[in-house]
């Protein structure tokens, strides 16, 4: 009979179920859910529609621009004056804190680095687009890996996208191909990103 081993293959193939829930309601969540931002805990949380304006009377919504800024001045003495250990940061106003916090992503997650502020405030007054910047919601994206010159503004979620990729993908000490090919994959993504939001 046709069926049977149609209905044998059915056992195998399960439906796809959506990886992530609305953490107001549990109702599950397409791929281009919106997210809201805990600043004290820099946390982030999935929302439906129903949900965003009840999430939204405590959280921050966050914000979906993506600007690339190709003509963004930054000398490598001024990168170095950030101290950030590696090629790869996200900077962004946190209220609670009242300050910029900087971060940097690697296998163990977000790490924060000591900001020097006058470094802050001298790349500030070479960008005044950055004065542009949602506090908490949005960061200035750094890519320097190798000869890569790379910023944008972004959604704080982007930032932790990226952490997420990191931790995911790297093996060993120096992280290995794949998790380099992802990171370089993520970044013609975005720059995709943003030029459809510059059209």
């Amino acid at each position: 009979m046709a069926s049977a081993p149609i209905a044998a293959l059915r056992r195998f193939v399960r439906s796809r179920e959506p990886e992530e829930h609305c953490d107001t309601c549990g109702r599950a969540l397409t791929s281009k859910h919106r997210h809201t931002f805990e600043p004290k805990l820099r946390r982030i949380r999935c929302s439906c529609d129903s949900c965003l304006p009840l999430q939204a009377l405590r959280y921050r919504e966050i914000p979906k621009r993506v600007i690339p800024l190709p003509n963004f001045q930054m000398t490598d003495a001024q990168w170095d004056s950030l101290m950030i250990p590696i090629a790869l940061a996200f900077f962004s106003y946190n209220t609670p804190e009242a300050r910029v916090i900087a971060l940097y992503p690697g296998p163990a997650g977000a790490a924060e680095s000591l900001l020097d502020m006058s470094a802050w405030e001298d790349l500030s007054a070479a960008n005044p687009e950055l004065a542009t910047l949602q506090p908490d919601v949005e960061a200035l994206l750094i890519n320097r890996i190798g000869q890569v010159r790379q910023y944008f503004i972004v959604p704080i979620d982007e930032c932790y996208k990226l952490v997420g990729l990191i931790r995911l993908h790297w093996r060993g000490l120096s992280g290995g191909a794949q998790v380099w090919g992802q990171i370089g994959q993520y970044f013609a993504s975005l720059q995709q990103k943003g030029n459809a939001c510059q059209l």
